[in-house]
């Protein structure tokens, strides 16, 4: 039965979106076999075809005939597993509640990366570090002192020229700087009153977010010491993220779109403040045919290349809200009017 197949994955200990799916994989109780190292060079090895872009983590799908399809992109994942494994669902069972985790999910991936990335390569510490560790994590410790120093070197011009691409500039550090410690500050509240974001078993929001604070807590120095300062109980939540193979979840466990506490509704209101401006600016780039985009963000200038993928993700995030009832709409633009996330649904760009 399907339940019961073996899953093969790709990924790296750096990545965030590695760990997200592992902790979601140890949570639905999926069996998998986890396969580190670089994509490419195990594709090659296994004399497989490469996905478009190689993405971490790359799931070994078997296609209906039996052949190994290279897939990646976590979201849509999550609900290939869903249909093929049931039972412990990280999707809610009330569609609003579910738009809502999407959206969660969504920012998770796409925004608190920029923290992520910007954390790592910006700041000389984090760079030295991430520069020797994931060498090591994707060579191997075996990897020799001469080897290591060229591959740091590597690793560090070319992640650190990249900055660009997420918007990680002298200019940006600030706002992205001050949203993290927001999120922090509002999670640390959220904490005290639930265990998960959407009440009391996690869903793929939760992953989302977790998938990023993975490196932000638990790998890079600058980051892990802003948690440790702001917001204990989220170190602690991730850590109890990473496996809640233990947990037994009932639908009950879900929080309804009318009982989400405040803090909630301040996560959102963070995701209006910093996200919304920025997929917005960057869909309506992207149908001028621009390749950068400008937009104030919290009262500052952020600029970058504009990115197709995010523009997908406006799309989705629409589609996801066509998608529901009349009645459920209502119920969403309840929560969601007034914290910027509104300006998401809609006519855009």
């Amino acid at each position: 039965m399907a339940e019961s197949k073996r899953l093969s994955l790709i990924g790296a200990v750096g990545s965030p979106y590695t760990r997200k799916m592992l902790a979601l994989l140890r949570y639905r109780k999926i069996p998998y076999d986890m396969l580190w190292g670089d994509p490419n060079a195990i594709l090659d090895a296994k004399g497989l075809n490469k996905p478009k872009i190689p993405f971490l983590p790359t799931f070994l799908f078997e296609d209906e005939a039996g052949d190994i399809v290279p897939t990646c992109d976590s979201t849509p994942i999550i609900r290939r597993l869903e249909r093929d494994y049931p039972g412990r669902s990280v999707i809610p069972s009330d569609p609003a509640l579910a738009f809502i985790d999407y959206l969660i999910e969504d920012f998770g991936d796409e925004w608190c990366t920029k923290y992520m990335f910007h954390y790592r390569w910006y700041f000389e510490a984090d760079e030295s570090n991430a520069g020797t560790l994931l060498p090591l994590m994707q060579a191997g410790t075996t990897l020799s002192d001469e080897h290591l120093q060229q591959f740091k070197t590597f690793f560090a011009e070319r992640q650190v020229s990249r900055l660009g691409f997420v918007g990680s500039n002298d200019e940006t550090a600030p706002i992205i700087d001050a949203s993290y410690r927001r999120l922090l500050t509002l999670l640390e509240t959220h904490f005290q009153n639930q265990p998960f974001l959407l009440g009391r078993r996690p869903g793929a929001g939760d992953f989302g977010v977790m998938g990023q604070f993975t490196q932000l807590i638990g790998f890079d120095p600058t980051p892990r010491a802003i948690a440790h300062e702001l917001s204990p109980r989220t170190v602690a939540w991730l850590g109890l993220m990473e496996d809640q193979s233990g947990l037994a979840p009932s639908d009950d466990d879900w929080s309804t779109v009318e009982d989400l506490p405040p803090s909630l509704k301040g996560i959102l209101e963070e995701i209006g403040r910093v996200y919304a401006p920025a997929l917005i600016a960057n869909a309506r780039a992207l149908a001028a045919g621009e390749k950068h985009w400008e937009a104030n963000i919290d009262g500052c200038n952020w600029h970058q290349q504009s990115f197709p993928y995010q523009g997908k993700c406006l799309q989705w995030i629409n589609e996801q809200y066509q998608a529901l009832c009349t009645e459920d709409k209502k119920r969403v633009d309840t929560l969601l009017a007034g914290t910027g996330c509104d300006s998401l649904i809609g006519p855009n760009p």
